[in-house]
């Protein structure tokens, strides 16, 4: 069997629809007015990709003996600049999120930092350096 697949969304699964959606609208991402109080939220991305959001019970309704696992995932932002992933960090890490790497210079071209979303998920900035 050959299957044809297209990558349209990525699923994130939380434990606090509300505090995890702070984080996001934090970040810049167009979250719905009122999405706090929803059992699923999906936000767009560029390139017509989703972010989707499920809290823990959404996913017990389908998959009963589904175990929450902390900090599994990994998100990487590009954000305007260099200076943007400096702020964006200090912004997240000041308000009480953890900060997983302090923003560098890395060897690859790139501005980098990550930060933890209130599930523990990496959520990595970056931009060109020079930008």
């Amino acid at each position: 069997m050959t299957m044809e697949a297209k990558l349209d969304a990525v699923g994130v699964v939380v434990a606090d629809m509300a505090k995890t959606l702070a984080f996001y609208r934090a970040l810049g991402l167009a979250v719905p007015d009122g999405a706090e109080n929803q059992p699923h939220v999906e936000v767009l991305l560029g390139g017509g990709m989703r972010l989707m959001f499920d809290t823990e019970d959404t996913v017990r309704s389908f998959h009963p003996d589904w175990k929450p696992v902390v900090g599994a995932g990994r998100i990487a932002l590009a954000v305007a600049d260099a200076a943007a992933v400096d702020a964006g960090y200090a912004e997240l890490t000041a308000a009480g999120h953890h900060g997983e790497l302090a923003p560098f210079d890395a060897p690859w071209g790139q501005r980098y930092a990550c930060v933890q979303d209130p599930d523990g998920n990496g959520v990595d900035l970056y931009a060109p350096l020079g930008s």
